[in-house]
């Protein structure tokens, strides 16, 4: 999933020294070289270098004034209707349910955010729901082009996803994806990747 930017040029020169291991071999590797603290360290999940994995909490530390420089945007639903005020559109993703700070009387989601406007679209669970995505800056791998429609490729919109079927068509420089079924909270900005049974096709960014 993460090789997939990078280009056939760098990936023919890339060795994988671990590679063929598994994880617990190279644990075992650690404690006959008397590693022990190493391990038995805990994994990463998420971002390395954010602690905690409050991602917010991270930008206020690296941007100076972004509080007070993105906050006042409004909540609107899909018919555009202004129904309360968030903090600054940095600080929601596509998907989040829990910290709005607003009560609805209903679950509601993020589907869309607008930084041109600091305005952050809610909505029902069944609003985040996607059939087709368009996927920019791709860069393929197994192949040079993809000029016909190429269908019962496996697409993931996140690491952790199992993937889902779907149909890909290159338009101009960037990818129609086509699923095969819906798929929910299709975050811009994030990549797809493309593979062809268990091998890599390619990938990009999410538009």
């Amino acid at each position: 999933y993460v090789l997939w930017g990078v280009s056939q040029e760098n990936l023919s020169r890339t060795k994988f020294p671990l590679g063929s291991f598994a994880k617990a071999d190279i644990r075992q590797m650690a404690l006959d070289m008397g590693q022990e603290e190493l391990a038995k360290k805990s994994e990463s999940y998420e971002i390395c270098f954010v602690p905690d994995n409050d991602y917010r909490a991270f930008l206020k530390h690296k941007v100076e004034d972004l509080e007070d420089r993105v906050a006042g945007g409004n909540f609107i639903n899909s018919q555009g209707m202004i129904i309360g005020q968030h903090k600054g559109y940095p600080f929601y993703t596509i998907g989040q349910r829990k910290g709005l700070g607003v009560a609805f009387g209903e679950p509601m989601f993020v589907t869309q955010i607008l930084p041109e406007s600091n305005t952050v679209v809610l909505g029902r669970a069944d609003e985040l729901e996607r059939k087709e995505a368009m996927v920019r800056n791709i860069n393929l791998v197994k192949y040079e082009n993809i000029f016909d429609p190429m269908d019962n490729v496996i697409t993931k919109i996140r690491y952790k996803d199992a993937g889902m079927l779907s149909t890909i068509v290159q338009e101009k420089d960037q990818m129609r994806v086509v699923f095969d079924h819906n798929v929910s909270a299709i975050a811009p900005g994030q990549s797809a990747v493309f593979y062809e049974g268990s091998d890599l096709l390619g990938g990009g960014f999410l538009v």
